[in-house]
């Protein structure tokens, strides 16, 4: 029997960082679990680094409480699920919510790696198997800058040369209203917002899908429905997270009043708290981000639920390669993934977002063809890792 041997974890940051900006790919943590056979797995979740690696090495002191390493260290690998299950139960006065989740989304989404070098297979094959032949990345455009003027330009710019790299959707990081706005620019004006959708969808033309994520940017409904009516000629796919996250009721008034789809799910936690966002919140997409929603096995769960009941999946990813090519796998197994959302190395500002893997799944023509290699099909660069552990 194969047994996981040992576990490492990393905190990585890039020197230059700045706390101001909106972008979480300035850090990342990355688990990386080792079995007795010499293959090790690797795995990553999008969240306070220095927080979840405390959790993963810390030991365990009671029967609530235990720690990760006493429950994973000695375990079949291949037993992915129910290590999933014992984690959340044997750590549960940690891991119900919060950095514990993260940490079992970080660990399952290496277990899954794990396996499939084992079975020498890919991730999504060892997932049920797959129901398309390439994935389509959508790219993820956060603008530089610090005035109103300076932050649109970027944008516009940005928009452009996605689509000059080969995308065929882009998500516009409009975060410039609200408790998440970039460099502090609070602009409480909405036709600000709307003039920004505006210049980039006149700058692709309609043959590209975009979207619009507005970072929590209004606090009732009301409010961003009349944002909303101001691009309703422009066409986009989905708004992103317009509302708070626990406004449930003011989601589904807002969905039943706009024909443009509301798109939540980036820090849901568990398939559950993705259950009742879209029951109550009536979401036409639910984006869970693998890493931090519980892992490859609570993300699969969501993807389940969603296409039984006719919701889109679009999976979150922001940190690096790794959580890009675990989503790919995710998308491969359901018809409910239109897109997945990629943060394109080219337009990064996060030099870690570029270093972090070798060699990451190409784009080409606009889509991510099924990965063939064992696992999630990409290497870390060690150098790196070495050098932005902090």
């Amino acid at each position: 029997m194969v047994k996981i041997s040992k576990i490492e974890t990393y905190s990585l940051l890039i020197p230059d960082f700045d706390s101001d900006a909106c972008s979480s790919a300035q850090d990342n943590f990355v688990v990386k679990i080792y079995a007795d056979n010499g293959l090790y797995g690797i795995g990553e979740s999008d969240t306070n680094p220095w927080g979840v690696k405390a959790i993963i090495d810390s030991p365990g002191t009671h029967a609530m409480g235990r720690g990760f390493a006493d429950i994973l260290i000695g375990k079949d690998p291949r037993n992915v699920e129910g290590l999933w299950h014992e984690l959340n139960e044997k750590t549960m006065m940690t891991s119900r919510r919060g950095l514990g989740i993260c940490a079992i989304g970080a660990i399952d989404m290496a277990l899954w790696d794990l396996c499939g070098k084992i079975y020498q297979q890919p991730v999504w094959k060892l997932l049920g198997g797959s129901k398309k032949n390439f994935i389509i990345p959508y790219a993820s455009l956060l603008p530089e800058g610090h005035t109103l003027n300076e932050y649109s330009e970027s944008l516009v710019n940005k928009t452009i040369k996605s689509k000059k790299l080969g995308f065929k959707a882009a998500k516009l990081e409009i975060c410039i209203k609200g408790p998440y706005s970039h460099n502090n620019l609070h602009i409480e004006d909405d036709t600000e917002f709307a003039k920004m959708v505006t210049l980039c969808r006149k700058a692709v033309g309609n043959d590209m899908v975009l979207m619009a994520d507005v970072a929590y940017a209004w606090s009732d409904w009301k409010s961003a429905l009349k944002a909303l009516n101001m691009i309703k000629e422009e066409n986009l796919y989905f708004i992103e997270t317009p509302l708070p996250i626990e406004d449930l009721e003011g989601s589904a008034k807002l969905a039943s009043r706009t024909d443009i789809r509301i798109a939540t799910g980036e820090m849901l936690q568990t398939r559950f708290e993705c259950f009742e966002t879209i029951e109550k919140g009536r979401v036409d997409v639910i984006q869970p981000d693998v890493g931090r929603v519980g892992g490859l096995t609570e993300a699969k769960r969501v993807c389940d639920y969603a296409e039984d009941r006719g919701i889109l999946v679009v999976p979150h990813c922001w940190k690096s390669a790794i959580g890009i090519a675990a989503s790919t796998h995710l998308s491969a197994t359901t018809l409910s993934c239109p897109y997945i959302e990629f943060l394109p190395k080219e337009l990064a500002e996060s030099q870690l977002r570029k270093d972090l893997v070798l060699e990451e799944l190409p784009v080409i023509d606009g889509k991510i063809h099924l990965p063939e290699k064992p696992g999630l099909g990409i290497e870390l660069n060690e150098e790196k890792l070495k050098q932005y552990n902090v």
